[in-house]
Parts: structure tokens; sequence; C-alpha cells
């Protein structure tokens, strides 16, 4: 039977447990998918015809780590599905800036680094009441927090923005009504979308922190959209994930995501043999 790796972490070493009924779907079309943690020094990854990124949920606070196993597979030959040039690329979130340059309607955004950190006179240059703070490399809304702007001062501001990358943008209302729309891809293909909101007084849509989740269609010209804003990628893709927000009738993407995204299988059987389809036919081609 042909062996394919499902990547994990440690914390979820079965696999998450909409991740884990892909298995049974690998195995009637002929292959042994499996769990496996993505650094653990007892596997051999030239056993598998291909390593599928899942639930890596740790990678972010062992960047380090990833980035040099990355590139192990890559140096190896070993058929990592995302490529690890497209995670390595999809790691830092300033690749936004990428997609900005080519005409992509971002959220606005401010990209402070640890040698030229952003000031808050900046901040206040803009206009904006509230904003967001983010770390260019994180997941789920890893130390992600909200701020007034008249409630800062520049020592506050330099106290979180002095080590590192940081994504400054406005809070956006908008996700609080309407909520941040996912349009999740299968080999460049649209499979279907999801729509998350926020709890009531919130502004994360990450299940963990409240969010309702709902199956949705978001109509042919957002799709056309999340079409060209995966095509300036410029490589084949196993999965893609665009999540955005619609704001005064204009699609603003929020993030490409492209390393170990959530892809809502929890929505149907279809979706998950979408999937698996997807994982076999790169395989074959």
């Amino acid at each position: 039977m042909r062996k394919i790796a499902l990547l994990t972490c440690q914390r979820l070493s079965n696999l998450f447990e909409t991740d884990q009924t892909l298995i049974p779907l690998f195995a009637d079309k002929g292959f042994q998918a499996q769990p496996a943690i993505w650094n653990d020094p007892t596997i051999d990854w030239r056993t598998f015809e291909a390593l599928v990124i899942r639930n890596t949920w740790d990678y972010y606070t062992q960047h380090d780590q990833f980035v040099a196993w990355l590139h192990k597979m890559r140096d190896n030959h070993i058929k990592l599905l995302n490529p690890p040039d497209v995670v390595l690329w999809n790691l830092h979130k300033f690749y936004l800036k990428t997609f900005q340059q080519q005409g992509v309607a971002i959220i606005d955004t401010l990209f402070s680094s640890a040698i030229a950190p952003v000031m808050l006179k900046e901040i206040v240059a803009r206009g904006w009441e509230n904003i967001v703070i983010k770390p260019a490399i994180s997941a789920g809304s890893y130390l992600t927090k909200t701020f007034q702007v008249s409630d800062m001062s520049e020592n506050t501001l330099s106290d979180i923005v002095k080590d590192g990358d940081w994504l400054i943008q406005p809070f956006i209302p908008e996700i609080e009504v309407q909520g941040e729309l996912s349009m999740i891809f299968f080999n460049d293909t649209f499979s279907h979308a999801v729509v998350k909101v926020p709890k009531a007084g919130d502004f994360r849509v990450q299940r963990q922190y409240g969010g309702h989740y709902k199956l949705v269609d978001p109509g042919v010209s957002l799709i056309d959209m999340a079409e060209k804003i995966i095509a300036c990628v410029g490589e084949p893709l196993l999965y893609a994930r665009v999540d955005g927000v619609v704001i005064r009738g204009v699609f603003h993407l929020m993030e490409l995501e492209l390393i170990e995204p959530d892809l809502y299988f929890e929505f149907g059987i279809d979706i998950k043999k979408r999937f698996v389809n997807a994982v076999t036919d790169s395989l074959d081609r």
C-alpha cells in the first residue's frame, strides 16, 4: 500500500478529530495514511510517498526548528504538500506586501520590524481609533491583541513591537457583523467557503474563542477574486485558504493560509473526498 504521512504535532499526535476521518477515505483509494509528528527524530521520511501538512499547530512557537526541517525536506527531495518553498514564504505575514504590490486589496496595515519599529505617531496619523496588533509569525490569534489608540503611549507600543516583526491594523467592525470569509481551494479549484463570526464582545473568530462557523456560497465574483490571489503565488498548491472580509463592497485579503489551515472537514463527506482526491491526483500526475 502506498504510504502518506499526515503531519501533526505532539499535542495532537493522532491528528485533530476531523482530520482523523480522512484516513479511511485514503484507504478506500489504496493509500495508507497515518499521522506523523513533524519533529519526531525517529521517523524516516523517505518511507512515505508524500507528506501532507495538516495539524502542525506548534510551528510558530518552534519557528527556527520548523524552518530547518523544511529545508531538510527540500534538500532531501521529500515530497511535501504544500511545497517547502511555498511554506517558507507563507510563514511570515509580511508576504501580504507582495499582494499589496500586485494590486490586491489587503487590510490597511503598518508593518513593524525590529529594525524599523512603527511609532505611535504613525498610527495616530492613520486616524485609527482601535487597532489590532499581531505577530508576523503566528497562528490562531496567538499573541494577537486589540488596543484603543487613545489609551496607548509610545512606551506601551514600544514594549510590544521592539522585538520581532508585527502587523498593526485597524479594528474592522465588519468582522463583528458579517464575519470573516474563508474560501478553500484544492489543487487550485474552489471547494467550499465558510463564514466565521466572533462571539459577542470578541474580535477573534476561531472556535476556541467562541466563534461560530457556517457554510456559505460566496458567489462567482468573490471566487474569481480568490483565484486571482492564489494565482499570484505562482506555484501549484494542494490546498489554499483565502481569508478576508468585504468592506464597502470590496474584498480585502486578511491572510492566505498555505501551511496548516483548518479546512472545515466537519461540513461534509464531500469536502473530505475532494481533499483526498486532490492529494491522490497530485501524486499520480
